[in-house]
């Protein structure tokens, strides 16, 4: 969407001081986070108020339905599928030995341009990057590191790892998955089918059960 309506387009870590730094500076009107929260910089909220205004403004300038206004944005810039796995309040070292060892994967770029099949759907998947994220903000200078794993293949798909909740009930493990399809054919199927052979690599490649135990999230998004 950026690139088609040529505006400028910021990856940053969690947390909205990143946003506000883009806003005030007036390089950002528009921000959005990987629990959905989406805001602008003449509302600056997160829980949802924004976006129903944003909504209700469409709706009544466009004159069109909900779905008929998703469908006329994912025909002309196809479709993000994206879900979000949330593993609570994991005890013992698990959660920090396989970030450990995904933090060495990157640094060996082992997997870099390895081609991985999936038992769905027959589908491929061939890593691009392999980094440990780090961000350096454009109006302070700022530099912030350890901002989670990123694995991005050549299809655009991503897969970033994350801990977080961090004290005494344990520690949680964030996985998002994002992937991309122009194929019209797809743009109404359910996510969670979309992303299956997506998730499915993400934790082959971590040994997330292996480093663990855990069989199935907490919480999916």
């Amino acid at each position: 969407v950026a690139e088609k309506s040529q505006k400028s387009l910021y990856e940053v870590p969690t947390g909205w001081k990143f946003f506000g730094n883009l806003m005030d500076s007036k390089l950002i009107s528009i921000c959005g986070e990987e629990s959905f929260g989406t805001g602008s910089d003449h509302i600056r909220e997160k829980d949802g108020m924004w976006a129903a205004l944003a909504w209700l403004s469409l709706l009544a300038n466009i004159d069109r339905s909900v779905a008929k206004i998703l469908h006329a944005h994912w025909n002309t810039y196809g479709r993000n599928f994206f879900t979000r796995y949330d593993y609570e309040q994991i005890d013992g070292p698990g959660p920090f030995s396989m970030m450990k060892r995904l933090e060495q994967m990157c640094m060996l770029n082992e997997l870099v341009n390895k081609t991985f099949n999936t038992p769905y759907g027959n589908k491929q998947y061939t890593i691009r990057l392999m980094d440990d994220f780090h961000y350096q903000d454009p109006v302070d200078g700022s530099y912030t590191k350890k901002q989670g794993i990123r694995i991005i293949f050549t299809d655009g798909s991503r897969l970033i790892f994350r801990l977080g909740g961090t004290g005494a009930r344990g520690v949680a493990i964030r996985l998002y998955v994002d992937s991309y399809e122009n194929d019209p054919s797809t743009y109404t199927k359910d996510a969670q089918e979309m992303l299956r052979p997506l998730v499915s690599l993400g934790l082959e490649i971590a040994q997330l059960k292996e480093f663990t135990g855990c069989d199935k999230p907490t919480v999916i998004t």
